[in-house]
């Protein structure tokens, strides 16, 4: 196999207290983890955080040190529990002040007399932060070295992120198959994929059931085979070898 350079790893940082009490359901790690994938950079952790500067910082250093990319989201608004500027400005040891380009874009979205303090909030920014265009609402985020602060309404920071992949270093991407073995669990099929995996160690094969059954009638439940991996060639022929194998043991592939 052809030796494949390393790819960019990145973390996602997820903030707020809507979050962890279930009030809100993020989306934002999905819509990150597909952004990525096509950019040929492994999303390797994701960590959830309230609206506690303690907290904040000390998961922004512990993965901004692990990985080569940091993606906030959440904490970038108007209110008193807005902290994500202080906290990554406490990160990095620098100050956090209004950036005369981040206000400028929100004095002009707003009209005269309703820019008030609260909405100059969504200007401040550590210095030496660099702006990340928020074309759905006008409030930016902002880059800090190699960590990407964000919004957390997710149709915003969706947008946000046409202005962040120019700025990424890109890998290799990772090549997917997916085989649906219907009627039957994971437990059918744990030795035959172990093979698989055992013989080609730098792939990756998952296992996903789905469906449920009280009387395990076939067909109401199965197994979804995932082989992942860099090198397209090797990837096909995993797949052909692992069909040649479930068939041999008299498990059939269902359409998908």
């Amino acid at each position: 196999m052809p030796q494949i350079a390393p790819s960019p790893t990145a973390a996602v940082l997820i903030i707020g207290d809507e979050i962890l009490s279930g009030r809100t359901r993020d989306t934002n790690l999905n819509t990150l983890a597909r952004f990525l994938a096509p950019l040929g950079v492994d999303l390797m952790e994701a960590r959830v955080v309230g609206d506690r500067q303690d907290q904040i910082v000390g998961a922004l250093n512990a993965l901004r040190a692990a990985h080569d990319y940091v993606f906030t989201t959440g904490g970038i608004g108007p209110t008193h529990d807005d902290i994500t500027a202080d906290a990554v400005g406490a990160a990095f040891g620098v100050p956090v002040s209004e950036h005369p380009e981040a206000l400028a874009i929100l004095a002009r979205r707003y009209a005269p007399g309703e820019f008030n303090a609260a909405r100059r909030r969504m200007a401040r920014v550590p210095d030496g932060g660099v702006l990340i265009a928020n074309p759905v609402s006008g409030a930016p985020g902002f880059q800090v070295e190699n960590v990407f602060v964000m919004a957390g309404v997710p149709k915003i920071m969706e947008a946000m992120l046409d202005d962040v992949a120019p700025r990424l270093k890109t890998g290799v991407p990772v090549h997917s198959r997916s085989l649906r073995v219907a009627g039957v669990g994971e437990g059918a099929v744990a030795d035959i994929l172990r093979a698989a995996a055992e013989a080609r160690p730098h792939l990756s094969f998952g296992s996903y059931p789905f469906g449920f059954s009280v009387d395990q009638t076939p067909g109401q439940v199965g197994t979804h085979l995932v082989i992942r991996g860099r090198d397209s060639a090797e990837v096909n022929a995993a797949e052909h070898d692992l069909v040649a194998n479930l068939r041999s043991a008299g498990i059939e592939i269902a359409a998908t």
